[in-house]
């Protein structure tokens, strides 16, 4: 009788599962298909597309479409053409960027997130939506204000002029701010191993030369634009942490700023990993700032690989390099997301730092 019973249990729970599976697959296909269909299969012809010489007229799919293999890939990365330099320069460019913003973003949105979490602050909630405010306007009417702001005659080099400090024309000044720093200080010229070797057809002086005059206008946007949504999540990870942890910080006489490096950062690990993850992502797809405002100039200096892809494919009609610039800017983004994952991984508790928390038992023994 026993085990007739457990048979008709198992029957009727393998029949449940199989249908709560069938469930879960028919509310879940009309997700599937619309990805598919405009996700998914577009990703896969422009795969094609970045293996193929189509010329954009027709279909990809065609038989007037020949497979060419990498050579796509060649061109802009080792043909030693204007494509390559191009290229280069605008890999060159979005490095400064990223490399600029996402720590900058990242750690103004944790300062915001501590400032606007405490309990003495009044008004918390104005000032929420204050620094949240310019995350959710257009990015294209920010950065028509910003080109208002930052023109010869705006607000930001008037306010320099009453510090004594002539601004420059900020979106028409190609000069890299490093290159500036360096003819600050004398150093007006590179040694012949920084000016002869390049890498992508650009010189590695030229690498080392900092973003442009006009590139920093719009990492100060993008640090500016971005911090407010970055905050709700530290928010978020902040109010997840539990108050009895920090009075036992407190009670151990840990002070302000170590209860914050010891207790707190370390507990924001997940939210770290995300703001990082997605300010990085953000940083390399830069497009519609550069479209609305210069267009990759002055003389390149503001030319991204995203706005190249497009530029290359509508404009040139080169339209297997312009997919072979995005299937670049893709690999770059998800080796750099797996390093960024092994970078915060958790490590192990060193032995060293396991015998300082280890409580040793009185010689005498326990009593």
């Amino acid at each position: 009788m026993t085990a007739l019973t457990t048979a008709r249990r198992r029957v009727g729970s393998s029949g449940i599962r199989r249908g709560e599976a069938a469930a879960g697959w028919l509310f879940t296909a009309p997700v599937l298909i619309i990805l598919g269909v405009f996700l998914l299969v577009p990703v896969l012809m422009a795969l094609w597309v970045s293996f193929s010489d189509w010329t954009g007229r027709g279909s990809p799919f065609s038989s007037n479409v020949s497979f060419v293999g990498l050579d796509n890939y060649a061109a802009v990365t080792t043909g030693g053409g204007l494509a390559e330099r191009d290229f280069g320069t605008a890999l060159r460019n979005n490095a400064w960027y990223v490399l600029l913003v996402v720590p900058l973003q990242t750690a103004l949105s944790l300062f915001l997130a501590v400032l606007v979490n405490r309990a003495v602050l009044r008004g918390r909630g104005f000032f929420r939506t204050a620094f949240y405010f310019p995350s959710v306007t257009s990015s294209v009417a920010i950065t028509v204000l910003w080109l208002f702001l930052f023109s010869t005659s705006g607000a930001v080099n008037e306010v320099l002029s009453w510090l004594g400090i002539n601004g420059p024309n900020w979106f028409s000044d190609p000069s890299g701010i490093v290159h500036n720093a360096f003819a600050a200080v004398g150093i007006t010229s590179a040694p012949a191993a920084l000016t002869d070797g390049t890498f992508l057809g650009v010189s590695w002086w030229d690498w080392l030369g900092g973003p442009s005059v006009a590139m920093s206008a719009f990492i100060l946007m993008a640090v500016f634009t971005t911090s407010g949504t970055f905050m709700l999540l530290f928010i978020a990870g902040l109010q997840n942490i539990g108050g009895d942890v920090q009075e036992a910080a407190m009670m151990d006489g840990a002070n302000g700023w170590q209860r914050f490096w010891r207790v707190t950062l370390p507990q924001l690990r997940p939210v770290l990993f995300t703001v990082l993850t997605l300010g990085l992502i953000g940083t390399w797809q830069v497009f519609d700032q550069i479209y609305t405002g210069t267009q990759g100039g002055p003389g390149k200096t503001t030319l991204t690989p995203a706005y190249l892809s497009y530029s290359s494919a509508f404009l040139s009609q080169e339209w297997g390099q312009g997919a072979a610039i995005a299937f670049v800017l893709f690999v770059i983004i998800v080796v750099l997301t797996i390093l960024q994952r092994w970078v915060l991984r958790e490590r192990p508790v060193s032995r060293r730092r396991v015998r300082q928390y280890e409580v040793r038992a009185p010689k005498g023994g326990a009593r």
